[in-house]
């Protein structure tokens, strides 16, 4: 069980000299312990990243802890943020009619093995209602056409304020949002999908992919932006193939693939081991000691 005086920091700035030792330094006079830490420089750029796992070990308070870190973020010129590890991340996902990753995320939120707070599941279909509120988990069917678009996001956006969602999962939800809604919620949407594109668009990929013979299956997640399919890339991973598969196994092995991959985006991010980095991101990964939840494959 993760410690209820556990903590994260989370800092990226440009690179300097310094950084490490003003940020152990003043964590050290807090009374906090450093547990795990992970930075980056990245020479292209010159920004430099951090992330920081302690324990406050004579309880001094998380608000204390970040008012006196104060200085030392203006000195940098850095964006930093403190996260309490006990606190879940309030998750809304999106589902049209392909399931296998929505029924994938609701069995590991069930077993423990995803620590978020599922506060509603958003879809343009009815056929997994019963399975959302079986899980005594809100389902909110709206509708998407072309001449309701703008009205269905309106009541997208009211769902996310009502129930406070911090990040949208879309987990195969397969309308594109506006350019005002991913500006809106940018670096707080991930998606996912198979990683033909841009080889194979359209309708039936996996098919497309078994007649050119393909040998690998993978599958991308991602946060969403304005350009389709094609923000700052999370996790990624494949499956190799052979001749003797049929275009029914392509599709069967790339939905495990799409599950699995997901699966770890989400834990990547409610685990604040995500930097943004223009085009790209930093994702450090879970250490060794960490949490078991944080180490899931």
């Amino acid at each position: 069980m993760t410690s209820p005086n556990t903590h994260v920091l989370t800092v990226s700035c440009r690179s300097t000299r310094g950084i490490v030792a003003a940020i152990s330094g003043y964590l050290a006079e807090k009374g906090c312990n450093i547990v795990d830490s992970s930075q980056f420089d990245d020479v292209d750029t010159g920004n430099f990243f951090m992330r920081v796992t302690f324990i406050s070990e004579e309880n001094v308070g998380e608000e204390e802890i970040e008012s006196g870190f104060m200085p030392i973020g203006e000195k940098f010129g850095m964006v930093y943020k403190f996260h309490d590890s006990a606190e879940r991340m309030k998750v809304l996902l999106m589902v049209s009619r392909f399931g296998h990753c929505l029924n994938d995320l609701l069995y590991r939120w069930k077993i423990g093995a995803l620590p978020i707070d599922i506060v509603g599941v958003v879809s343009n279909h009815f056929d997994y209602q019963k399975v959302v509120v079986n899980h005594d988990i809100p389902f909110h069917h709206i509708p998407v056409t072309k001449a309701n678009k703008a009205e269905a996001e309106a009541r997208l956006m009211q769902v996310v304020e009502e129930s406070n969602a911090e990040l949208i999962v879309l987990a195969r939800y397969m309308q594109v949002l506006s350019d005002a809604v991913c500006k809106k919620m940018s670096g707080r949407i991930i998606n996912i999908h198979h990683s033909f594109l841009p080889s194979f668009k359209g309708a039936n990929p996996y098919k497309q992919a078994y007649q050119r013979g393909v040998k690998l299956i993978g599958a991308t997640a991602h946060y969403v932006t304005e350009d389709l399919d094609e923000g700052p890339i999370i996790e990624q991973d494949l499956a190799r193939i052979t001749h003797a598969q049929s275009p029914d196994d392509y599709v069967s092995i790339g939905r495990d693939v799409e599950s699995q991959v997901l699966a770890r985006a989400i834990h990547a991010h409610i685990h604040h081991r995500v930097f943004m980095n223009g085009n790209r991101t930093i994702v450090f990964p879970a250490s060794p000691g960490s949490h078991a939840s944080e180490r899931m494959g």
